[in-house]
């Protein structure tokens, strides 16, 4: 199979892509400074192709999108930089509809948008609405849209979180009893989110459209098949 990640040198995205490599597929990562940075990674590395591009700039990788078998979409943010074209609205919202417009004219079967059940305290509303607007913008393309809907995301080199915050919603999504009457909003690991993009991007019997917790959890805690 062949996988597309946008965001592929991110918190999520690499991991998604390192699994998929390890599964033996063909990966190609799209972002727009690259391939992570040296700490970052491992031998999986080797086997992506790292394509720098601006996702808002579709002439710069429209090319990787020939043969792709499935888009996972991973760029997001909770941080603004408006002078530098870094907004919520921007970045949530407006990257997906490019990502998948484009997929969908490349003829790709499957796209994953990487979305979220709420916004995080303290961040704008728009970071909910556009996530909402984008879900609605692309639920009717020529493809299949799956949307896992993750609360908290917590791990090594969470970028959004500070060491106290991981570590406190780490201790929330660890205790399961506790993590599942959180509903819709429980916290995954890092681990547990990318193995549950994985399968929604490589197991085309799950149901398009939004993917709320159980359902992550029961993926992401799921066997793989030999």
């Amino acid at each position: 199979m062949q996988l597309l990640v946008t965001g592929g040198n991110g918190f999520i995205g690499r991991r998604v892509c390192r699994r998929a490599v390890s599964d033996g597929h063909d990966v190609t990562s799209v972002a727009r400074s690259g391939p992570p940075a040296t700490e970052k990674r491992g031998p999986w590395a080797g086997a992506v192709d790292w394509h720098a591009a601006d996702i808002f700039a579709p002439h710069e990788w429209r090319d990787t999108l020939t043969g792709t078998d499935c888009v996972v979409h991973s760029i997001g943010t909770l941080d603004e930089s408006p002078d530098q074209g870094v907004t919520l609205e921007r970045l949530n919202g407006d990257a997906a509809v490019v990502a998948a417009l484009e997929a969908e004219r490349a003829g790709v079967d499957r796209f994953v948008y990487v979305s979220s059940s709420t916004k995080p305290p303290g961040v704008r509303d728009a970071y909910i609405d556009a996530r909402r607007r984008a879900e609605a913008a692309i639920a009717d393309l020529q493809l299949s849209v799956v949307v896992p809907r993750f609360g908290p995301v917590y791990g090594p080199d969470q970028p959004h979180f500070s060491t106290v915050t991981n570590a406190l919603v780490a201790t929330l999504g660890r205790w399961e009893p506790l993590a599942r009457r959180l509903g819709d909003d429980r916290p995954f690991s890092v681990e547990q989110a990318s193995t549950a993009i994985y399968r929604l991007a490589v197991d085309d019997t799950v149901p398009t459209g939004p993917v709320s917790a159980p359902t992550l959890a029961t993926l992401a805690a799921r066997q793989p098949t030999v």
